[in-house]
């Protein structure tokens, strides 16, 4: 599997030490897509670094700045598989800079609460972006002592 696309994804959340909500976005586009949820983020540039992308990414889509946590754990290096052509890198992220309003690709940015497992699976993510979700929900139920299914 050479020459995949890699695409870089923000899990922005509240805060990058016991994150408590994540910002999601809707898709506006392409028609198959819309109306869709995922993490905001896209395409890395030929010789650009995924980090820098993904800050990029979130300056153009949601008019923000950022500060890049750690990495979501994928099973491949290459990230998680969107389809047989491009695979997703992950980052936590914080916004330090701006408010994040829908600018490109989105028509709507909502802020959901972690602890709440069922209304975060219960929205209807971009298929490929559902193990996505259940790691990371994994992962910040791992970085809260006490934390458990809500």
């Amino acid at each position: 599997m050479t020459g995949l696309i890699q695409v870089v994804g923000g899990a922005v959340v509240d805060r990058l030490a016991n994150p408590t909500a994540l910002l999601v976005a809707r898709r506006s586009a392409p028609e198959h897509l819309a109306g869709l949820w995922e993490f905001p983020g896209g395409k890395v540039e030929p010789g650009e670094a995924p980090e820098a992308a993904l800050v990029r990414e979130l300056a153009e889509e949601l008019g923000i700045g950022a500060t890049l946590g750690a990495e979501l754990a994928a099973e491949a290096p290459t990230g998680w598989p969107l389809n047989d052509r491009a695979s997703m890198r992950v980052w936590f992220a914080e916004v330090t800079r701006g408010e994040p309003e829908p600018l490109e690709d989105h028509d709507e940015l909502r802020w959901i609460q972690l602890q709440d497992r069922d209304a975060v699976l219960g929205l209807p993510w971009i298929p490929a972006d559902y193990p996505i979700v259940h790691a990371l929900l994994d992962s910040v139920a791992a970085m809260v002592p006490g934390q458990g299914h809500a």
